[in-house]
C-alpha cells in the first residue's frame, strides 16, 4: 500500500513539474508567433497565414531550446546532482533521482530527435550534469542519471544505446557512476548498467549487455559473456 501511494505521489509530481517546465518553455515561442501575427495585420490573408505558419515552425525550435535551458535551470536551482549510494524508495534521494530524470525525459521526448548527433546533444548532457570530454558524439536518448555519467574525449554512444547509473533492487534505489573512456565506442542498442567502467578506446559491440560493475580494459572489444 505504501509503495502504491509513493508511486501515485511521484506521478503527480511529474505531471506538475512537466506542466510548469513545458509552460515556461512555451512562452517565448508563443510570444514570437504572436508578434508575427501582429506584424502581418496589413498583409494579404494568404501572406498572413503563411507568415504565422513559418513563425510557428520556428517557434517549435525556440520552444525546444528553451526547454533545454529551463530543465537545466531547475536542476541547478534544486541541486539535483545525484550522489552514489543506496536510497530507500520513500526517501529524499529517491525523489531527487526521480525529478532529475523526469526533467531529462521531458526534453528528450519533446525535442530529443533534433538534438542527436549535433553539438547540442553534448551541451544538454553537460547542462544536466554529465562530465563530457571534447568531441563526444551522442546518438541516443536512452541515457539516464546524467550527473553520474563521465565520458572521455572522442567517445561515441551509438544509436538507441542505453546507459544508466541506477538499478532498483530489494533494498531500494542503487546509484553508481558509469565511466566511458577516451575514444570508446558504445555500439547500437547496447545496454550499459551502473558501476561499469569502459577503458580508453574500448568497444562495446552492438546489442551487447554489459552487467553492473563490469570493468572493460582499454583497447578491448567487449561482446558479452
Amino acid at each position: 500500500m505504501l509503495l502504491t501511494i509513493v508511486r501515485v505521489l511521484l506521478a503527480l509530481a511529474l505531471y506538475v513539474i512537466g506542466a510548469f517546465v513545458l509552460g515556461v518553455a512555451l512562452y517565448p515561442a508563443v510570444l514570437f508567433t504572436q508578434c508575427a501575427w501582429q506584424c502581418l495585420t496589413d498583409a494579404l490573408p494568404w501572406q498572413r497565414t503563411l507568415g504565422v505558419c513559418l513563425a510557428a515552425g520556428t517557434g517549435y525550435f525556440i520552444f525546444g531550446f528553451s526547454l533545454m535551458f529551463v530543465a537545466a535551470a531547475l536542476r541547478w536551482v534544486f541541486r539535483l546532482d545525484l550522489t552514489e549510494g543506496e536510497y530507500p524508495l520513500a526517501s529524499l534521494g529517491m525523489l531527487r533521482w526521480y525529478i532529475a530524470n523526469a526533467l531529462q525525459f521531458i526534453v528528450w521526448s519533446v525535442f530529443g530527435d533534433f538534438l542527436l548527433l549535433t553539438p547540442f546533444a553534448s551541451l544538454f548532457y553537460r547542462l544536466m550534469g554529465a562530465k563530457l570530454g571534447l568531441n563526444v558524439q551522442i546518438n541516443s536518448k536512452y541515457c539516464a542519471d546524467l550527473s553520474l555519467l563521465e565520458i572521455g574525449d572522442n567517445a561515441v554512444i551509438g544509436g538507441h544505446a542505453t546507459v544508466i547509473a541506477h538499478s532498483m533492487e530489494s533494498r531500494g534505489l542503487i546509484l553508481k557512476k558509469v565511466r566511458i573512456g577516451r575514444g570508446a565506442i558504445i555500439g547500437l542498442n547496447a545496454i550499459v548498467l551502473p558501476g561499469v567502467e569502459i577503458g580508453d578506446r574500448a568497444v562495446v559491440g552492438a546489442g551487447v549487455f554489459v552487467p553492473k560493475d563490469t570493468k572493460i580494459p582499454a583497447g578491448t572489444v567487449y561482446l558479452g559473456k
